[in-house]
């Protein structure tokens, strides 16, 4: 069996708690900065718009693209690449009015692409997003993510008790934060796939916390005498194998997916990525170090 890190671990993790969460407090406070005056670069899903994915030939450029349709008075234009080379995303703002005319302003792009490219050009794919559609979206979006934070507090303080239930809060608050902050100083689009990717990295996280927590409290039974900071200590390195071989195993998944999936899913491989390590991080510096600060019970060993 592969192993990356041994059985036999001694890091004491405890000693550093302090410099871990300096760090997670810098790191939490710059993304909430960073999300504040930088913003999140909110995809159609979330703001409304058109979307238009087009393929060229491949001697048509963005800047020939952009020449062509930024004279059509239709607001803010964006256009990137997309997949293949030849392939480009076009973003136009929502249009003032009715559904007609979002339809007017696409055959305008149209009208406008096929008279300068003529056959070089293909339309594959059309996106309309209304406003009450993004609204709805942005409110659902926040709701999922607050709903799971909560089942995931009952779930913990059902499981095990109150101080682990906070120290898991804590640790899934961090990762979405950190998260968050990453794609608002990147400039990474927003949209609903990030959504479900933050889901899945709470879940992730938690089945990595909840792993640690029950070795905790089999070590809370057995070990009533010992000090708490090297029960967290014993506990966390115990697990320590088993933790960064399923991270490792995932991040390879993740990372062929990243790379070959194409563009359509590479902002969501990468919110993945991220998360997957910010949250081994967390369930070892922060959920379980966190307890060293809470009410934590040792209860006796049960009778077999």
């Amino acid at each position: 069996m592969l192993r990356l890190i041994s059985d036999n671990t001694s890091v004491k993790f405890i000693r550093l708690k302090l410099v871990s969460f300096s760090i997670s407090a810098i790191l939490s406070l710059a993304s909430i900065l960073a999300v504040i005056f930088i913003g999140l670069n909110l995809g159609i899903d979330f703001k409304g718009g058109i979307l238009l994915e087009v393929r060229t030939s491949s001697n048509i450029s963005i800047a020939k693209i952009r020449n062509e349709i930024s004279n059509l008075n239709i607001g803010e234009i964006s256009i990137q690449e997309f997949g293949q080379d030849s392939d480009y995303l076009i973003r136009v703002e929502r249009q003032e009015g009715s559904d007609n005319a979002q339809q007017i302003a696409v055959e305008a792009i149209k009208a406008s692409l096929n008279k300068a490219f003529s056959k070089d050009i293909e339309y594959r794919r059309l996106e309309y997003v209304g406003p009450t559609v993004s609204k709805d979206l942005v409110k659902d979006g926040v709701m999922a993510i607050i709903f799971a934070i909560i089942a995931m507090l009952a779930y913990i303080w059902f499981r095990f008790e109150l101080p682990f239930a906070l120290g898991a809060i804590v640790a899934l608050v961090h990762d979405i934060t950190l998260t968050m902050g990453l794609f608002a100083i990147l400039g990474l689009e927003f949209n609903l796939a990030t959504v479900a990717a933050i889901l899945l990295i709470i879940g992730y996280s938690m089945n990595d916390t909840v792993v640690v927590y029950d070795r905790i409290r089999e070590n809370l039974r057995k070990f009533k005498k010992m000090n708490l900071n090297d029960l967290l200590d014993k506990s966390i390195n115990e697990t320590l194998s088993r933790t960064i071989n399923t991270t490792f195993t995932t991040i390879l998944a993740l990372g062929a997916l990243y790379l070959f999936g194409g563009q359509i899913i590479a902002d969501f491989a990468f919110a993945m990525l991220w998360g997957i390590v910010v949250g081994t991080y967390s369930s070892i510096f922060i959920a379980s170090t966190i307890l060293v600060y809470v009410n934590v019970r040792r209860t006796k060993e049960p009778e077999s």
